[in-house]
């Protein structure tokens, strides 16, 4: 079983995933005047889910009654595995932009479609650089656009949850706005980092919390901590 599923992958799933994505990149690229539409949105919306589903991943979403699409948040969410970003980008309901490592920039037509789409890259290497980013993803945190960051920085390579980095809550304290937790469970399996295919049978599911207002922690370290166990109490859900 294991044998044709992953011959499977490679030799439809994998192919049928680089053409939406090309069409996806293409289309966005072309709607640059309009990048925070709905048609823009909606497609990109389509290419992450039709990733999850040519993969033959079932996905159980819940909580998005808990966030307003009209309202910008910081949400932020525990990074298991490559597979994380199409779950956030197909079922999270909210207009957002990323914060993306400045590597995806060099990906021919995908790293255009980002640039063009207002997701902001971050050059993890140079301290100035990363700061200059978050400074520029303030600024489009307004009419409803939200931010997704990984505070773990990088990906799991065991499954266990990652020490969180201080800037996506410094942006939401910066600018007063609530921070959503994502719990995503099941990915780290699914798709372990480093792995080039997936594993069968793999069941994943994402969790969106209630906003929370860092005003009433006393400092950085309280938001952080209290919001860490906000995404881990949405893993043992």
């Amino acid at each position: 079983m294991k044998l044709l599923y992953i011959i499977y992958q490679y030799f439809i799933a994998f192919p049928l995933i680089i053409v939406v994505t090309l069409f996806t990149a293409i289309f966005t690229i072309l709607c640059f005047p309009w990048k925070n539409g709905k048609a823009p949105r909606a497609v990109q919306v389509f290419w992450s889910r039709s990733v999850l589903w040519f993969l033959l991943i079932p996905i159980k979403v819940t909580g998005t009654e808990h966030v307003n699409p009209k309202q910008s948040y910081v949400f932020v969410a525990n990074h298991q595995s490559f597979l994380d970003v199409f779950a956030v980008y197909g079922w999270l309901p909210n207009n957002f932009k990323w914060l993306m490592k400045k590597e995806i920039r060099k990906v021919p037509f995908v790293g255009t479609a980002c640039k063009v789409a207002g997701h902001i890259f971050v050059d993890r290497s140079n301290p100035r650089a990363a700061l200059q980013s978050m400074e520029y993803i303030k600024k489009e945190l307004v009419d409803g656009i939200s931010t997704v960051i990984f505070p773990e920085g990088t990906r799991t390579k065991t499954g266990e949850m990652g020490r969180f980095k201080q800037g996506a809550f410094k942006i939401a304290m910066d600018l007063n706005l609530p921070v959503v937790p994502i719990s995503l469970k099941g990915f780290h399996k699914a798709m372990p980092s480093r792995q080039l295919f997936v594993n069968p049978k793999s069941k994943v599911a994402l969790h969106i919390g209630e906003p929370i207002d860092l005003s009433q922690f006393a400092d950085i370290n309280e938001a952080m901590t209290y919001v860490r166990e906000k995404v881990e109490e949405g893993l043992k859900a």
